[in-house]
């Protein structure tokens, strides 16, 4: 996935919040997590939970190092190791982005993502926060949680998800599902974004 500049995402869309409260969904989530579960499929093509739990740990610490402007080795990115003990690890990886995303120098500068080239911070921003929204269904779904994501979250995801390319598969996301005609506001993002609201039983 080549993602475009994104310069507009509405007037009242503040990304550093809706960045947060997707980190504090996915926490939830995450904190459902135990040992046993690490094994489990998930909807994130063939990788286990632990394996998506290593992404979501490693892409927040390069988000992170990105943002504060430090080199970033491109095995922290594609990090996939299960982790240990995956509450305490998502939680320091989320303290770690979270003050680097609070930087008042932030919105000023350009940030290197690792594959993907360099981006304003609002599209870097965007891009975490729709990330790390999936994600959240993407672990619920994984332990047979709640996986029903926040309306108010998801509309404002799939504002910044139209806006990207279509080409699909890529190596970020999966060939779009047509979600049910009365389909929630967080079924039609995971939708769009490859994923079927139904998983892992069908649509």
């Amino acid at each position: 996935m080549e993602h475009t500049e994104l310069r507009h995402y509405g007037a009242n869309m503040d990304l550093r919040d809706l960045d947060r409260r997707a980190l504090a969904a996915a926490a939830t989530a995450v904190n459902r997590v135990k040992r046993a579960d690490l094994a489990r499929p998930s909807p994130c093509g063939d990788w286990t939970l632990g394996q998506l739990l290593g992404h979501m740990i490693g892409h927040n610490r390069g988000f992170a190092a990105a943002a504060a402007g430090k080199p970033t080795d491109p095995a922290v990115w594609d990090d996939l190791t299960p982790p240990a003990d995956p509450r305490r690890a998502f939680a320091d990886s989320v303290a770690l982005v979270t003050k680097a995303f609070s930087a008042k120098t932030l919105l000023d500068r350009k940030i290197e993502v690792y594959g993907y080239g360099a981006f304003t911070a609002q599209t870097v921003l965007g891009m975490h926060f729709v990330d790390f929204l999936v994600h959240a269904w993407d672990v619920a779904k994984s332990t047979g949680s709640d996986a029903v994501l926040d309306p108010d979250l998801s509309t404002s995801a799939m504002k910044i998800a139209l806006r990207w390319p279509t080409d699909r598969p890529s190596k970020a996301f999966g060939v779009m599902v047509e979600p049910a005609a009365d389909a929630p506001p967080g079924d039609r993002l995971v939708a769009y974004l490859g994923r079927s609201p139904g998983w892992p039983g069908g649509h």
